[in-house]
């Protein structure tokens, strides 16, 4: 059985990829796993950089293959913004709620046409030789001028996925993950994953 890990500790992503890798012969372990594991500071400019970054931190202290991934909420009308600092944009300690607030108060005289947004995922992935690969995922939709749902996390309750009524907040985590951001990359790796394998 081929071992991963994924360097989070955050139990939403851990619970996500465990059941998108469920039918692969992998046994997927997390940074919670691993006590000597320091947390990686996400001090660079790009999701890919944040990403490989916690990626080849944990790769190096475990030597086992790893998962890591950076998530940034880009807002047209804001030139992309938030972005790379979206865990912390209303400051280093600020909470799901502080940054929700200042999104929203940025966007205050923005038109309901005008509040297109994406969210994006970057992986990237240090395989068994030390060879690095990224995956990517984007999810279209729209920031609400209010909040709408209690599901989810971060943003979820403002974002509006494309052809959808509701919120990411509003939709079970099944249909979620189906259509996001998150989703999406983790689909491209498991189909990478799943023919690396085959080919071993």
């Amino acid at each position: 059985m081929k071992k991963l890990i994924l360097a989070s500790r955050n139990e939403h992503k851990i619970q996500e990829l465990r059941e998108t890798l469920a039918d692969l012969d992998i046994e997927l372990k997390s940074a919670l796993d691993f006590k000597e594991l320091q947390e990686v500071e996400e001090d660079k400019l790009t999701l890919e950089g944040n990403a490989l970054k916690k990626a080849r931190y944990v790769f190096e202290k475990t030597g086992l293959p790893t998962l890591a991934d950076d998530t940034g909420l880009e807002v047209d009308a804001l030139d992309g913004r938030p972005g790379v600092f979206s865990a912390r944009y209303a400051g280093e300690d600020a909470s799901y709620q502080d940054n929700t607030d200042k999104l929203l108060a940025e966007l205050a005289k923005v038109d309901n046409k005008d509040r297109l947004a994406q969210f994006r995922t970057v992986v990237a992935f240090i395989d068994e030789n030390g060879e690095k690969h990224f995956f990517e995922g984007i999810c279209r939709g729209k920031i609400l001028k209010e909040e709408r749902g209690d599901k989810g996390f971060g943003y979820d309750p403002v974002f509006q996925p494309e052809g959808y009524e509701e919120t990411f907040a509003q939709l079970d985590s099944e249909e979620k993950n189906n259509i996001s951001h998150r989703g999406r990359a983790i689909q491209k790796f498991y189909d990478w994953l799943q023919n690396a394998m085959r080919d071993e």
